[in-house]
């Protein structure tokens, strides 16, 4: 059973057309049928198609297909409409409450009678395990072994939900750990470009579209398929079937020129978008290259451009289908049907690049490849790209503290990213402008300053495996190539590895004091080294393979080495990492580095080789061979010509069917636990990492009437621009905080409480962390930081959990009090869960990020908003009054405004206040309880 339409909707503009490939015919929906559309760019042809295709009358409407038709790409707020993705995309962080809650879903079907094996997901939904990799070992042929069985020990309890719900539901696939990164597995395997599904009665093509829970999903982006990072919620809404409310979208268009310079990589021209798109400011738009540039862009780095779109804040970058779209598609062993569908398709839909067609764009923006230079970035934000050459003087300058901390407040760009690690959560920055600082640049003038400060110098003596060696300021400790940002591309990774032969044969080694790891995001990867003979060299170099996930690039690079880690912490020194991925926030790659800078695969070894920054990488050595000869950069460094070379003759399409064969099996471990059988999990009430959650309990077959809230007390009364940072619970349990001692209770040891990120399926443990960020600022409770807040009936102060707890045991619903922007920062799924199972009814606030405004709906929680002008202070509330809202019970729908009556003293007072439910499906959740219990009714009555 399934909530996708039985019958053909409305065709208000006569788009259903067929189309012929191979034999076969597709119906499709022309995009040519409605007038106008040749001006779009092309994603926002993408987005009118999934319109028409899915106009009902009711949820997607020909106004919202007119809205996008007529698209003012000049103005700021357009209007929303009504997006149906294709697909959902997961990882195992941020997936585990997504499946958590549609296994209880099967639960409940039960209760109510209903048949259980009807709760699937109602579009493929794929799930890939990356993100619970820690590179442990080192360094060692056995390295990834040991850390796949460590893995496996940490999380078994997890990963038994996940394989229980591969063998149990339809469309529903799972990637098994040690296998790959979600969204390099995602461009060589899992994306269609042109997807085809049944629908009506008949075999319909259309653009492969997507959401997914990791900020990095529009890696896709330079494959065509248009997707972009959400929240839990949002996945959950659409696998069951739900389209997502979202605003259309200026577009900003990056026009191409030129070719990248020998010397130059795709990480190179990565960073230099970065910096460019932060300085244009690009929150929450589209981006799209165009020109005649894009045909020398291949797709590896295109991809790696999409990849970092969080990095500049833009939802999506997109580059359009072209013949190098289809060469790639062939490279990775794709059918010849699908690449013949695909071509046809974009041709026949407008969708096939014209390079010498320029859309209507917001704003449009030129780049020369010729003008990208080798280039790292950090140390603590992507968008400060820092030429190579001025490495060491920048490097200075920080380390004098001069230019160290960026003035970006709470809510942008770099905030709500660093706030996603270690989950890799998507971002929804708050809406106020200036919120980042720029780009960092210095001037020839300030660089030769720093020239003159002369380096710090800690020196400390170490012995390492019977080598003496010395430790100081601005060495590197951490060298990684990591990320799928990089590793999905081969000119990049064959290049490291080109670099790494001939580094020694050279004579060079790596410095003892460096960490080495290699952990790419497919399997294709080794076996291309293996197959182009070239994994002796990185090894050689200390680059083994330590696992096929995030690792380095999400903190999980496990521990520095011992002496080392020692030397650090005994004189504090400032050291760094240099890695090939997307993000480099202080303390996210390891806590004892301060600095991290963002590189490409052959930057990485040459800093491995070199041991520090300090080291000018174009005019000094990297080190001395055995014969006391000074090896420089550019004497290892492998040309263009021999990187094509190597790709040419070892990579081809027979290792990725090949590679992929087998995507699902996984290894021993994986294969040998036991699962239980059957259409309802098997629920294991002592497990600390999963329980049933309770958001079906009592739920009634028909919703219950709409109730007015009556005697609601304040359970917290926040200021503006309090993030889902502050809301929903991320980072290291602590001890003594209720989400500790409730482990404690159940027995877990501290040194084992995890992250509260890889505990999101026990909502035990996560209810305990909601509110509880030690940089709330709850103005019940002056001049205390922390989820402590007042418990009215009571008159004590105590945790923000206990009094929540406490106000259910005395029947009191709660409301939260709150100011502008309420909810920006990380699409985070437990902002809003949390935030109804603490007991809140409602929230009153000035203003709301959408994302998270939908999110407390979806759970069922009331949005209500201030008038216009007003605010707590401007109405004298101070939260220790007794509120209640009316206006909702016995209206035949959820009314736009509704009143608030506060109670004090024996006094009270009223003011309206509007109902921020905007949309019809919006009000559909709200009516029942919220998105799963709404869902669960539509399929019950099917």
């Amino acid at each position: 059973m399934s909530l996708n339409k039985a019958e053909a909707g409305p065709d208000s503009f006569g788009a259903r057309g067929e189309l012929s490939v191979g034999g076969t015919s597709y119906e499709i929906h022309r995009l040519d049928r409605i007038e106008g559309s040749g001006r779009l760019p092309y994603s926002l042809k993408v987005m009118l198609e999934n319109l028409v295709r899915n106009e009902d009358g009711r949820l997607v409407t020909a106004a919202q297909i007119e809205a996008l038709r007529d698209w003012q790409p000049e103005s700021e707020r357009n209007p929303e409409v009504q997006f149906t993705p294709a697909r959902v995309l997961m990882q195992d962080f941020t997936g585990v409450p997504c499946v958590v809650d549609l296994v209880a879903m099967r639960d409940a079907m039960t209760e109510l009678g209903g048949e259980p094996s009807t709760i699937n997901p109602q579009i493929p939904a794929e799930l890939v395990i990356d993100h619970s990799v820690i590179a442990d070992s080192f360094a060692s042929p056995d390295s990834f072994g040991i850390n796949a069985q460590l893995e496996f020990e940490r999380n078994q309890e997890r990963y038994q939900l996940l394989r229980w719900g591969q063998q149990s539901f339809d469309d529903f696939l799972v990637v098994p750990p040690d296998t790959g990164i979600c969204h390099q597995v995602n461009l060589e395997y899992l994306s269609r470009v042109v997807f085809t599904r049944e629908q009506a009665g008949k075999r319909q093509a259309y653009p492969d579209t997507l959401v997914g829970t990791d900020s990095h999903t529009p890696m896709v982006n330079g494959l065509g398929v248009l997707g972009w990072g959400v929240g839990g919620i949002e996945a959950e809404a659409a696998m069951l079937g739900q389209p997502m409310s979202m605003l259309i979208p200026q577009v900003v268009g990056i026009r191409l020129s030129g070719e990248l310079r020998e010397g130059t990589t795709a990480t190179d021209l990565v960073l230099t978008v970065a910096e460019l798109l932060r300085g244009l400011g690009v929150v929450g738009k589209f981006v799209e290259f165009f020109g005649p540039g894009v045909a020398n862009v291949p797709l590896a780095t295109r991809a790696t451009i999409g990849n970092m779109s969080p990095e500049y804040g833009s939802t999506a970058t997109m580059f359009p289908v072209d013949a190098e779209t289809i060469d790639y598609l062939r490279l990775t062993g794709r059918e010849d049907h699908q690449i013949e569908l695909v071509e046809a398709y974009a041709r026949e839909q407008g969708l096939w690049h014209d390079p010498d067609h320029v859309p209507d764009f917001t704003r449009v923006v030129d780049l020369d490849l010729s003008t990208v230079e080798p280039s790292i970035s950090g140390p603590r934000r992507p968008e400060d790209r820092i030429p190579l050459g001025d490495a060491p003087r920048t490097v200075l300058g920080l380390l004098a503290g001069e230019h160290e901390k960026s003035d970006s407040d709470e809510g942008g760009v770099d905030d709500t990213s660093a706030d996603s690690f270690p989950a890799s959560d998507p971002v929804s920055p708050g809406a106020k402008p200036g919120r980042d600082a720029p780009p960092r640049h210095l001037t020839e003038e300030q660089l030769t300053a720093n020239e003159k400060l002369g380096w710090p110098s800690d020196p400390t003596e170490v012995v390492i495996d019977g080598t003496e060696a010395i430790v100081d300021h601005g060495d590197v400790v951490i060298a990684a190539i990591t990320s799928c940002t990089n590793t999905s591309n081969p000119s990049v990774m064959l290049g490291a590895a080109l670099l790494a032969k001939k580094a020694v044969e050279r004579g060079l080694r790596t410095r003892p004091w460096v960490k080495t790891t290699l952990a790419p995001g497919s399997r294709v990867v080794t076996d291309y080294f293996e197959r182009s003979g070239l994994t002796p060299y990185l090894e050689e170099l200390g680059f083994h393979l330590v696992g096929y996930g995030c690792t380095t690039c999400i903190g999980n690079s496990g521990p520095l080495i011992p002496e080392v880690s020692a030397a650090v912490n005994d004189k504090d020194l400032n050291v760094s990492s240099v890695l090939s991925g997307n993000r480099n926030f202080e303390g996210r790659i390891h806590p004892e580095v301060k600095m991290n800078f963002l590189a490409s695969p052959p930057l990485v070894i040459a800093y491995a080789l070199a041991g520090s920054l300090h080291t000018d990488l174009l005019t000094e050595p990297l080190g001395r061979n055995n014969d006391g000869e000074d090896v420089y950069l550019r004497d290892i460094w492998p040309s263009s010509a021999e990187i094509k070379e190597a790709v040419d003759a070892n990579v081809e399409a027979t290792m990725f069917t090949e590679g992929y064969s087998d995507v699902y099996a996984g290894d021993d471990n994986w294969r040998g636990m036991h699962i239980h059988e059957g259409e309802v999990y098997d629920w294991d009430d002592t497990s600390t990492y999963i329980q049933r959650p309770p958001y079906f309990d009592g739920m009634e077959a028909e919703p219950a009437p709409i109730r007015d809230i009556a005697g609601a007390r304040v359970l917290a009364k926040l200021g503006d621009s309090v993030t889902t940072d502050h809301i929903s619970p991320a980072g290291a349990i602590k001890r003594d905080s209720p989400a500790g001692k409730y482990l404690i209770d159940q027995g877990v040891d501290p040194k084992d409480f995890n992250s509260y990120g890889s505990r999101r399926g026990n909502h035990h443990v996560m209810i305990r962390g909601t509110f509880a960020n030690i940089r709330l600022r709850n103005e019940l409770v002056p001049g205390v930081e922390g989820g402590v807040t007042k418990h009215w009936t009571s008159g004590d102060e105590m945790s923000i959990f206990d009094a929540a707890m406490a106000y259910q045991y005395e029947d009191v619903p709660l409301v939260i009090i709150a100011g502008a922007d309420y909810g920006s920062g990380s699409s985070r799924d437990w902002a809003a869960k949390g935030t109804t199972l603490l007991g809140v009814r409602a929230v009153l606030a000035v203003s709301y990020e959408r994302i998270h405004r939908s999110n407390l709906i979806g759970m069922g929680v009331l949005p209500l908003q201030f008038p216009d002008g007003q605010d707590a202070e401007s109405l004298g509330l101070t939260g220790d009054e007794v509120y209640s809202v009316t206006g909702l019970e016995g209206a035949d729908s959820v009314p736009d405004e509704v009143t608030v009556t506060v109670e004090k003293d024996g006094r009270s007072r009223e003011f309206s206040a509007t109902v921020r439910i905007d949309t019809p499906a919006e009000e559909a959740y709200y009516v029942n309880g919220g998105i799963l219990p709404y869902v669960l009714r539509q399929l019950l009555r099917a």
